[in-house]
């Protein structure tokens, strides 16, 4: 199996890890579903990354604006929006969880992912309460203040944004089967392609 370069040697995803902690940790309330949401959410990533072309063997229409698309994750699927047919996903999602599973992980990355915005919100929050605390109390120190804030957040938010997305909101689908692919409307009335997942347990050792 080919390793990414952006986990460290120290951090591989296993096969068993998650189905091993689920053994392990079976009594604690909704760890199933949070195992299987970050799974679906790296799912749903590289699935818009084969659709929008990142692909070795692009799909027979060509590739995709990746601005066009967009996907929400559930811990049933996830829901995948855009100028897309349902062939399209279909193949795209068969091979996402193929280059997942074999090695290619950073496909489970997204910059346009709602990670990276919440942590750039909770960023740009914080370092602006820290700034009104300590910078003098006069409004041109505390608008320069407000604009190192922005300029520091708007600087790390990739980077951290990633870091969060990579450890705690996404975890490569080694335990994901894909039971269906159907368009749906979803629940504000938006016309979409629903994936549905079901769990298994890794046949890997």
């Amino acid at each position: 199996m080919a390793r990414s370069h952006l986990w460290p040697s120290f951090y591989d995803p296993q096969p068993a890890q998650d189905g091993e902690l689920l053994r392990q940790l079976a009594f604690v309330p909704g760890l199933k579903e949070f195992l299987m949401l970050r799974q679906v959410h790296a799912l749903e990533h590289a699935t818009v990354w084969v659709l929008s072309g990142r692909s070795s063997q692009p799909l027979s229409t060509g590739p995709i604006d990746d601005g066009d698309l967009g996907g929400l994750s559930t811990d049933q699927g996830f829901y995948i929006y855009g100028q897309v047919q349902q062939t399209q996903v279909r193949r795209a999602v068969t091979q996402a969880l193929y280059r997942l599973t074999t090695g290619e992980w950073e496909l489970a990355l997204h910059p346009r992912c709602g990670t990276n915005l919440s942590v750039g919100m909770l960023l740009l929050a914080s370092l602006a309460v820290g700034i009104h605390v300590v910078f003098p109390r006069g409004p041109l120190e505390q608008l320069l203040g407000l604009g190192l804030a922005a300029t520091t957040a708007a600087q790390l938010t990739p980077d951290l944004g990633r870091l969060t997305q990579q450890y705690l909101m996404t975890a490569i689908p080694f335990n994901l089967e894909i039971a269906a692919v159907r368009p749906v409307l979803d629940g504000e009335g938006r016309f979409a392609y629903f994936v549905q997942v079901q769990w298994i347990e890794s046949s890997c050792p």
